[in-house]
């Protein structure tokens, strides 16, 4: 990898946030920079009270926060702040941006992107959105029409964007999970599933979810009979619930879990997986490879999760129950992909064809050509 030596300090903001799946991409596209730059400074913007103003921290890098949250699609008494939280953060953006003069800027999506690449759009700094869903939400398409470039990880977003200004990169995936195939017979003794019988991890995404966590308890006797093992990451909320129904059931390879923080691990440890339909987890798991059933929250913008896994379902890439079916239908479709190897290998070829490993680089590549322009 060639690194660019510039002649002065090349000054960057990457703004994005509110969940991992905006956390994530932006992290790494921060380290892909530090790779191919000699003399770099960065800053990320996020909202403040979110879980970036910690993660971001934990990894090295400074973070200032804006007041700002999206607007709420349904009658709710928080819109009436909306207007006052996007004034005080487009204020506050213009400061961060007059005091560190970012010569590039960077955004992941999420609540504080949306004023911060205003406002650097209006001054005519070199402004780039990477958009990670197969369906964008309205602030990207706003912005869309004033940033320099659009990065993306699906086909046919010319629907919602310029297209003279679309690049396909793929979705950036977290460093540590690129060497997980190494790692089987140590997550497995991790998670102390380390037998012969089928593994499944369940993850709801850094939150959890609800749904896929009453379904995997109201079935859990289901892994019980079937010699299933069982990594199952919960979130807060659910923990203490699943510990007291794992802890009934006293099966070996059936644990529970807050939080997973050695993903890779249990991506390794995994034989199949259960998960949300996040974009920055889809691309993650096409690169796990393993055999996957998605659950796609209801809870989103336009719906958008569904029409990422409906994405990989077309292609034969991944199985999908509806969030409204998963109570009666999501181990009964587990179960019944455990009996059918053949279908197993499927899926995993399929997947494994989507997987995109340097969306990163291809990103930051793009972003720094915009400044030699």
């Amino acid at each position: 990898m060639q690194m660019i030596e510039n002649m002065k300090r090349l000054k960057v903001i990457i703004s994005g946030g509110g969940t991992g799946g905006h956390i994530f991409p932006a992290v790494a596209i921060a380290k892909s920079l530090e790779k191919k730059v000699k003399d770099i400074e960065l800053l990320f913007v996020g909202a403040k009270d979110r879980m970036e103003m910690q993660k971001v921290p934990e990894v090295g890098y400074k973070i200032k926060g804006l007041w700002i949250s999206g607007f709420q699609r349904s009658f709710s008494r928080r819109n009436l702040l909306f207007p006052f939280k996007l004034i005080s953060s487009i204020i506050k953006s213009r400061s961060i941006i007059r005091k560190f003069q970012p010569d590039l800027v960077i955004g992941t999506g999420g609540f504080a992107s949306g004023p911060l690449l205003y406002v650097s759009c209006k001054k005519g700094i070199p402004s780039v959105i990477q958009e990670q869903n197969s369906y964008p939400g309205i602030t990207n398409k706003l912005l869309s029409k004033h940033t320099n470039r659009v990065c993306v990880a699906y086909d046919k977003m010319e629907r919602f964007f310029p297209a003279d200004k679309i690049v396909y990169t793929g979705n950036p995936i977290r460093e540590s999970i690129l060497n997980f195939k190494d790692k089987r017979e140590e997550g497995k003794k991790f998670f102390k599933v380390d037998n012969d019988n089928i593994t499944v991890l369940v993850v709801g995404g850094s939150l959890g979810a609800r749904t896929i966590n009453e379904s995997i308890a109201k079935n859990l006797s289901e892994f019980k009979k079937n010699k299933l093992n069982l990594i199952w990451q919960t979130g807060t909320s659910f923990h203490n619930h699943s510990k007291k129904l794992v802890n009934e059931l006293n099966v070996e390879g059936i644990n529970t879990h807050i939080f997973i923080k050695e993903m890779d691990m249990a991506y390794a440890a995994a034989d199949i997986i259960i998960s949300r339909a996040g974009a920055i987890a889809i691309s993650e798991l096409c690169f796990v490879g393993k055999p996957l059933i998605l659950v796609p929250s209801p809870n989103v913008a336009e719906d958008h999760q569904t029409q990422n896994a409906q994405s990989l379902v077309n292609k034969c890439s991944a199985l999908m129950v509806k969030d409204i079916d998963s109570r009666l239908k999501l181990v009964v479709e587990l179960v019944a992909l455990c009996t059918n190897k053949s279908l197993r290998e499927e899926l995993s070829s399929n997947i494994q064809k989507l997987a995109v490993t340097n969306a990163a680089d291809r990103i930051v590549d793009l972003s720094l050509k915009l400044l030699k322009k």
